[in-house]
């Protein structure tokens, strides 16, 4: 199975992007994982916030192939320890899916048409963080997620 960690919007943070990359590499070892950004909408501040999301979610469905499996990151998906995410990932590996697509949408979440599409939602906290932080966030826990699985050192419980 490969991960694909969509993300709307480029992250300007440098010591974020250089702790992303830390993980990335780190996930190297597990599975196939890639970071794409899907570019920020031109002219967004002309554009309603619907309107916002229906051209986010216009280039979100176009990154995907019809056999992947989408989940979107949403402040209103299932909440699971890490434990359980690494089990989530389990279950995913084990029923042979090509590809897991995770999905950080723009400010204002995601349009009908992409969470027609879902086939899930995860939320990482009842808080709410930036978009460029919950990139780290997730690329984290699906590290811990795999040391998890092979029972190495790195999650204390």
């Amino acid at each position: 199975m490969k991960i694909k960690l969509l993300a709307v919007g480029k992250t300007d943070d440098k010591n974020l992007i250089q702790l992303i990359d830390v993980y990335q590499k780190r996930l190297k070892h597990y599975v196939k994982f890639e970071l794409e950004v899907i570019p920020d909408i031109k002219n967004a501040k002309n554009l309603s916030e619907a309107q916002q999301k229906e051209k986010e979610g216009e280039l979100i469905l176009s990154k995907l192939q019809n056999t992947d499996q989408l989940i979107l990151l949403d402040d209103k998906g299932k909440h699971y320890t890490s434990i359980e995410f690494s089990n989530f990932l389990q279950k995913k590996m084990n029923s042979g899916i090509k590809q897991l697509v995770l999905v950080i949408g723009g400010p204002y979440g995601f349009s009908e048409a992409v969470y027609k599409k879902a086939n899930g939602k995860l939320s990482l906290s009842k808080m709410t963080f930036s978009h460029q932080m919950i990139r780290l966030f997730i690329v984290e826990q699906i590290y811990r997620g795999y040391t998890i699985l092979k029972n190495e050192p790195y999650h204390h419980e």
